[in-house]
């Protein structure tokens, strides 16, 4: 059976892992999160590469086509997998193509760095499907206000208007490629400076509001109530 995600470590010093499920636009199932948390905890660098091996979609979002017991446990685990990210001392750069919709956009949301392509469309599914999604990291990047309609509106926001807002920190057309060229300058800075810059930076309360926003859609029926 193919692995939904792929690894492998450049030579210049840091990791990718690529989202490898095209045919569901990487959907997230158990498997993806296990294949995101392993390659992420045991990187040999300090920069690791998030992106998809399918240039025209970076992630759907959590595979509504599992039974809801599943769904409940990848939210679960996709959780997990985010305040890791958060916690890791590894510089976590996402690369972006296409749609990044529900738990990818969360992704993007949980890495330090976003590049994206002028495609990229970025959604966060909450209210509709009574849950929250992104609340919990949104304001420190784009704004109370912003946050706010984002979530409630759950509306797609386009790469001009992500960047223009801090959604996304920079849009180039190949989104992989730039993020390399970033990795591989980063990997020649002195690591523990790296290490220590990324804890500074990371002070904030986005780790309560994390716990709280799992915590309610742990309680998510599977559901969806979209607006007619």
């Amino acid at each position: 059976m193919k692995e939904p995600v792929q690894v492998d470590d450049d030579p210049r010093g840091f990791r990718r892992i690529l989202l490898d499920r095209g045919e569901t636009r990487n959907a997230i199932d158990s498997a993806t999160v296990r294949g995101l948390r392993a390659g992420i905890a045991d990187a040999p660098g300090v920069v690791v590469i998030l992106g998809s091996v399918t240039p025209t979609a970076f992630s759907s979002g959590a595979d509504l086509k599992l039974n809801p017991g599943s769904r409940a446990q990848v939210s679960n685990d996709l959780y997990r997998l985010y305040q890791e990210m958060r916690e890791s001392d590894k510089i976590l750069i996402t690369a972006a193509s296409g749609p990044a919709v529900g738990g990818g956009a969360q992704l993007l949301v949980a890495s330090d760095l976003r590049l994206a392509s002028p495609d990229v469309e970025i959604r966060f599914l909450g209210p509709g499907h009574g849950l929250v999604v992104g609340a919990w990291g949104l304001p420190s990047l784009i704004g109370r206000g912003r946050a706010m309609d984002l979530c409630l509106s759950m509306r797609t926001v386009r790469a001009d208007e992500a960047l223009a807002i801090g959604l996304v920190d920079r849009l180039v057309d190949d989104p992989l490629d730039e993020a390399a060229r970033y990795a591989a300058e980063i990997c020649e800075l002195d690591p523990e400076a790296v290490v220590a810059l990324k804890r500074v930076i990371s002070i904030s309360d986005n780790e309560v509001a994390l716990r709280t926003e799992s915590a309610h859609n742990a309680e998510w029926d599977g559901a969806v109530r979209e607006r007619h």
